[in-house]
């Protein structure tokens, strides 16, 4: 199977946090305050964004009760800006020592977060700096939630408005806490099915599962290569599904939700970018109806080959 399977076995469990509980937990916690309080709470968080310190109709000693009680996951190692200030990028340690990394991107008409799902990455993709690392462990529900909230607060005045899991970590390998998350930003922070996106290199069980469920969230595939070959050198995972299973996958997922498919590609030099890799991504694309979605190749210490120069490209 080689190294780059191991989808379901979490080395460390996620820390107990503010965003990890959900209303039944709170309102256990609240037990012997006013049934309303609950409800005050989880508009806090989730609509105002607000820490409990902030949440001024609590009475003061529930405020610092929550401070106490619901702490945070996320310590922020490093923040820096990045394209005149439209692109935030934050590095958390979480309460067990795992970093995770977090991106906000401004757009004139939009703002959009990309959230990590695991710490590391057990796919094992030569190119990936991620992969390179190794795998740490699944992240919780609230540990994914937050990252969501905590941009959110730093997108004001402009809301956010667009999720994408395409962080750290293969979103499909840690499906219950990405699904849980998603239900999460959908019912309770709003954000809209149609700007949700989860990233998967193709983990045909878990499209599989998106398809069938009532959230008609976007699908977007690290595709990478279009012939079996040269996707079975960049990412191990398709000895296990190759590209006929996970095409017809796609297939079945468009049909299922009406959504367009994305496509994504890490140009790469010599390895994807000429003109036969052009024609066998776009035998797969067009009957599909998909978006393709090239993407420079980031250099990473662990991959030698160059990502393709702008010029280069066929």
């Amino acid at each position: 199977m080689g190294t780059g399977t191991r989808v379901d076995r979490p080395t460390l469990a996620p820390v107990p946090s503010r965003y990890q509980i959900d209303v039944e937990d709170l309102g256990r916690l609240l037990e012997g305050e006013p049934a309303y309080r609950a409800g005050q709470v989880w508009d806090g968080l989730y609509r105002r964004l607000l820490d409990p310190a902030a949440m001024t109709d609590l009475p003061r000693h529930l405020r610092s009760r929550l401070d106490a009680e619901l702490p945070l996951a996320l310590e922020p190692v490093a923040e820096r800006e990045a394209d005149a200030g439209r692109t935030r990028k934050w590095l958390w340690v979480l309460g067990d020592g795992a970093r995770i990394e977090t991106v906000l991107m401004h757009y004139r008409d939009r703002a959009t977060v990309c959230v990590s799902s695991q710490a590391g990455c057990a796919m094992a993709c030569s190119f990936c700096a991620t992969g390179q690392g190794g795998f740490q462990r699944h992240l919780g529900v609230g540990e994914i939630v937050e990252q969501v909230v905590r941009a959110a607060r730093r997108a004001a005045p402009q809301r956010l408005s667009n999720v994408v899991f395409m962080g750290m970590g293969e979103p499909l390998a840690n499906y219950e806490a990405v699904w849980g998350a998603i239900r999460r930003l959908h019912g309770d922070l709003g954000i809209s099915a149609r700007h949700l996106t989860v990233s998967t290199i193709g983990v045909v069980p878990g499209i599989d599962r998106m398809a069938a469920e009532v959230l008609p969230v976007n699908l977007a595939v690290s595709l990478h290569a279009a012939n079996d070959a040269d996707r079975d050198r960049l990412v191990p995972l398709n000895r296990r599904y190759p590209l006929d299973a996970l095409v017809a996958a796609c297939r079945r997922y468009v049909d299922a939700t009406g959504r367009r498919l994305s496509l994504e590609w890490a140009l790469i030099a010599g390895v994807n970018d000429r003109a036969d890799h052009a024609r066998q991504l776009a035998a797969i694309a067009r009957p599909l109806g998909a978006h393709v979605n090239l993407i420079p190749l980031n250099p990473t210490p662990g991959y030698a080959t160059p990502g393709t120069p702008v010029a280069g490209v066929a």
